[in-house]
């Protein structure tokens, strides 16, 4: 009997620590040469799919994987402390006004707390 006490509250401070701790994750991410964006889709959990996501950009690093340049960029959700209640997909299109490297270009998208995913950006389409 002791010892099922002691494990109850075990138990009920897990099942907080899991309705607040979130993480975000990339589902599909591409890059769109026609529009020139990158698009995210991101899975995140939460109480309301209004969640905001926006692009911190690192320093260009140069001749990194494949003698191109490379960036990581930070994912960011305007929500990220909200409590994980439910799942949420949302797709973003990204601009690269910001992209601080000349293309090509490998680009590391990051999101809390330890989800990567690389991707390359070609050399801008040039029109004839």
């Amino acid at each position: 009997m002791k010892r099922t006490l002691t494990c109850v509250p075990a138990m009920i401070v897990a099942t907080l620590i899991a309705d607040v701790a979130t993480a975000d994750n990339f589902g599909h991410v591409y890059y769109d040469q026609k529009s020139d964006r990158l698009v995210v889709t991101m899975l995140y959990r939460g109480t309301n799919p209004n969640h905001q996501f926006s692009l911190r950009w690192g320093e260009c690093q140069s001749a990194q994987s494949g003698n191109l340049p490379g960036v990581t960029v930070e994912v960011l959700d305007s929500q990220f402390d909200d409590v994980a209640r439910q799942d949420f997909k949302k797709t973003i299109r990204f601009k690269l006004t910001d992209l601080p490297c000349e293309r090509p270009v490998r680009v590391t998208l990051r999101s809390a707390p330890r989800f990567f995913y690389t991707l390359t950006i070609p050399a801008k389409a040039t029109s004839n």
